[in-house]
């Protein structure tokens, strides 16, 4: 019996002491690792307000237009980018919502254009200066497409933009298959909540 009292006493005591170590390694945590969003939450900073681009794709050709970021009040960012004609005119328009998932470490976006859903989701994360961006959708005929994208010569007033284009699961590429030059025309701007705080 006196074993047994013994092995229990041990069992006893390792339990706390493994307690306590748990209890002064959360107490140690500092508020990024308590709440990792925080470390990332300012990642896309740099894009809110509104822009005036060029741009250059092996498809398109040059062209131009506005591109313009807004954040929500609950933390999401909302993008409108629209491609203008000579006159003004609205050529193309497609607009993505970006998200931080804090169980997965990283910002997502998802896109959509007019009358045809969601067409493509990304993945996005700083890398150094830049910010990076792995974007998955489904071409002509349900044949997938990934753009690699880069942000990067971020600047408040410029950021230059360029995407690889795979049409075969990654195994070859087409490097620079479009460029952005980006400028920017408008300041950050936030968009307050949808629904009221509080009761009328």
């Amino acid at each position: 019996m006196s074993i047994f009292r013994s092995l229990a006493g041990i069992l006893l005591v390792l339990t706390w002491v493994t307690t306590a170590l748990c209890a002064q390694a959360d107490s140690k945590r500092t508020s990024e690792q308590v709440n990792p969003s925080s470390t990332h939450k300012s990642d896309f900073d740099f894009l809110l307000g509104d822009w005036e681009f060029t741009s250059e794709s092996q498809q398109y050709g040059k062209f131009g237009g506005h591109w313009s970021f807004v954040r929500l009040e609950t933390g999401q960012i909302l993008d409108e980018y629209r491609v203008l004609g000579n006159n003004g005119q609205t050529l193309y328009v497609t607009s993505a919502i970006r998200a931080y998932n804090s169980s997965m470490d990283r910002w997502e976006s998802i896109s959509m254009d007019p009358g045809a859903g969601l067409q493509g989701f990304a993945i996005d994360e700083r890398v150094g200066s830049e910010m990076h961006s792995e974007h998955k959708s489904a071409g002509a005929g349900g044949r997938p497409i990934t753009l690699q994208i880069r942000y990067y010569k971020i600047q408040p007033d410029h950021f230059s933009w360029s995407a690889d284009r795979s049409t075969d699961g990654g195994q070859t590429w087409r490097k620079d298959f479009q460029r952005i030059e980006a400028h920017r025309i408008g300041p950050p701007r936030n968009l307050g909540p949808l629904t009221p705080a509080h009761k009328p």
